[in-house]
C-alpha cells in the first residue's frame, strides 16, 4: 500500500460525513417547495411505503417532518400506521403511491424483491428516496438502479438502510488501514453466522385474510400460492423477513440481509468498484428454492490509487476464514471482517476493532495515525443524514448513496451468480457480463410476473 502522510488522507468517505453535518442552504425541490434552514416549508412531503415492522425504526425521524401518504399491503399495518401519521392518504398499490400529488420524497420499508423497482420508480419521478436494505436482488437490477441514479446524483438524495455506518468504528476501521496500521492490505476476510435452512417454497396452504393484498405482496416476483409462513417468523418480533428473504424471488438470503451490513465495513475501507472475477464455493447443492445457508465467495478487486489489488472474501452460515493467532477465537464474532497487510490484522465487528500486529519488523513505526482534528467526525443519525441532504444543496452527501451500495450488492450478487454458475468467472464491470462462461449470465437478472416493470 502507498502510505499517504496524515494531511493527504482526508477521503471521499470522511468528506461525505463532514458535508452531511453542514447546515441546509436553500434549494428548489423537485415539487417546488423552498427548503432553508428558516423556511417555514422546511419540512419534507414523505411518502412511507411499508407501514409496519422495520417501518417503526424510521417513525421518529418521520415525525420530524410531513408524512403525505402511506402505502402498504396490509390494512392491519396502514391502521396502526395511521395512529401517527393520521392526515396521510393510504394506498395498498406503491405504484398508484408514488403519483400521489406533492411528494418529495420516498422512505421505503417493503419485502426485498420490490426494492429495486420502488428506488428506479422514484428516481424516475425526481424524488428522493430512503431504501430499506438490499437495493436490490439480482445484478441487473442494482445495475439499473445505479445507472438512473448516476444521471439525478447532483438532484436527490439517497440512502440505504445499512444504519450502522453510523457507528463511529466504521470511520476509525477505515482511518487505521489507510494510515498504514496494517502496512500494505493484501487480503480482507468478512463473515456472518446466521443459519435459516428451509427445504423449499411452501405449499398452499388456506387463503389469504381480508386485510393482506397477497397478490401486491407477491408484486413482481412469480406466482407462488399462498402460506401464512411467509409472514409468521418463529425468531421473534422484528424478525419477519427471516420469513421470506432466503428465497429467491423473495430476496438472496443471508447476502442482502446481514450482508449488507457485514460488507459494509469492508466497503467503507477498500473504496472498490466491482471485482474482476468471482468464484463461489459450498457444502450445499444448488437448491431452485431457496438460497444457500453455507457458501464462501471469493473476489478479486483492481488496485486503485492507494492499494494495489485484494482479495476479498465473504463467509456465511458456518463456512469462517483461519484466525491468525491461537489466542483469537473468530468463531466468538457472529458478523466481523478481517484485514490483513503484510504488517498485521485488524479484526471487527460493527462497535470494536483490533489491532494484531505479525510478521516481521512490525514495530509499528510505520503506522502514522491522523491528527485528531483529521478523525472523522461522528455522523449523527443514520435517517437524518437522508433527510438533510434532500434539502441540502449537496445531495449525493450521504454514506450509503445509490452508486456507493448499488456497487456493494452487484458484488454480493455475483458471488450468488457464481454458486449457481459453478467455477470461476471473470467479469466484465462496464457491461455487466461474465467473460468466460456466457452460460452464466443467465444468472444476472430474473424472471418477473407480467405487468412489471423497472423502469415505470
Amino acid at each position: 500500500m502507498k502510505t499517504k502522510s496524515p494531511t493527504s488522507v482526508s477521503t471521499r468517505r470522511d468528506f461525505i460525513q463532514k458535508s452531511a453535518l453542514a447546515g441546509a442552504g436553500f434549494m428548489i425541490m423537485p415539487s417546488g417547495s423552498l427548503f432553508g434552514a428558516g423556511a417555514a416549508s422546511n419540512r419534507l412531503n414523505i411518502a412511507l411505503i411499508g407501514s409496519y415492522g422495520r417501518a417503526k425504526a424510521h417513525y421518529g425521524t418521520l415525525h420530524k417532518e410531513n408524512v403525505v401518504a402511506i402505502c402498504d399491503v396490509s390494512q392491519t399495518n396502514l391502521a396502526f400506521a395511521m395512529k401517527e401519521f393520521p392526515k396521510a392518504k393510504v394506498y395498498s398499490d406503491w405504484r398508484k403511491c408514488l403519483d400521489h400529488p406533492g411528494i418529495d420524497a420516498v422512505l421505503c420499508c417493503t419485502p426485498d424483491h420490490h426494492h429495486a423497482f420502488i428506488s428506479n420508480w422514484a428516481l424516475n419521478r425526481d424524488l428522493h428516496i430512503y431504501m430499506e436494505k438490499p437495493l436490490g436482488i439480482t445484478v441487473n437490477e442494482a445495475r439499473t438502479v445505479r445507472e438512473t441514479y448516476l444521471t439525478k446524483k447532483g438532484k436527490l438524495a439517497t440512502q440505504v438502510g445499512m444504519q450502522r455506518h453510523a457507528y463511529d468504528n466504521f470511520s476509525r476501521l477505515r482511518e487505521m488501514i489507510h494510515d498504514g496500521a496494517i502496512g500494505n492490505l493484501k487480503d480482507v476476510h468478512v463473515w456472518g453466522n446466521r443459519k435459516i435452512p428451509k427445504p423449499g417454497y411452501l405449499p398452499a396452504a388456506g387463503t389469504p385474510p381480508d386485510s393482506l393484498n397477497y397478490d401486491l405482496w407477491l408484486g413482481p416476483s412469480p406466482e407462488h400460492p399462498y402460506n401464512p409462513g411467509y409472514f409468521i417468523s418463529s425468531l421473534g418480533p422484528g424478525s419477519g423477513c427471516l420469513s421470506w428473504n432466503m428465497y429467491w424471488d423473495f430476496g438472496i438470503g443471508q447476502m442482502g440481509d446481514m450482508g449488507s451490513h457485514t460488507m459494509d465495513l469492508v466497503w467503507n475501507v477498500i473504496d472498490a468498484r466491482l471485482p474482476d472475477s468471482v468464484k463461489s464455493t459450498s457444502s450445499e447443492a444448488f437448491n431452485p428454492d431457496v438460497t444457500p445457508v453455507e457458501l464462501t465467495c471469493t473476489y478479486m478487486f483492481p488496485k486503485n490509487d492507494w492499494r494495489e489489488k485484494i482479495r476479498v472474501i465473504w463467509y456465511q452460515g458456518g463456512a469462517m476464514p483461519k484466525s491468525p493467532s491461537k489466542w483469537l477465537d473468530l468463531n466468538k464474532i457472529g458478523h466481523g471482517a478481517m484485514f490483513k497487510g503484510d504488517k498485521g490484522f485488524v479484526i471487527a465487528d460493527f462497535k470494536n476493532r483490533m489491532l494484531y500486529p505479525s510478521g516481521k519488523d512490525v514495530d509499528l513505526t510505520y503506522y502514522h495515525p491522523r491528527g485528531k482534528d483529521l478523525v472523522a467526525p461522528s455522523m449523527g443519525n443514520f435517517q437524518e443524514q437522508w433527510t438533510k441532504a434532500c434539502k441540502s444543496g449537496d445531495p449525493s452527501a450521504t454514506a450509503c448513496n445509490f452508486e456507493y451500495s448499488a456497487n456493494m450488492i452487484e458484488t454480493m450478487c455475483l458471488g450468488l451468480a457464481a454458486f449457481r454458475a459453478g467455477g470461476s468467472l471473470d467479469y466484465d464491470s462496464v457491461h455487466g457480463q461474465f467473460t468466460n462462461n456466457a452460460a452464466a449470465n443467465q444468472y444476472l437478472t430474473k424472471s418477473y410476473r407480467s405487468g412489471w416493470t423497472m423502469n415505470g
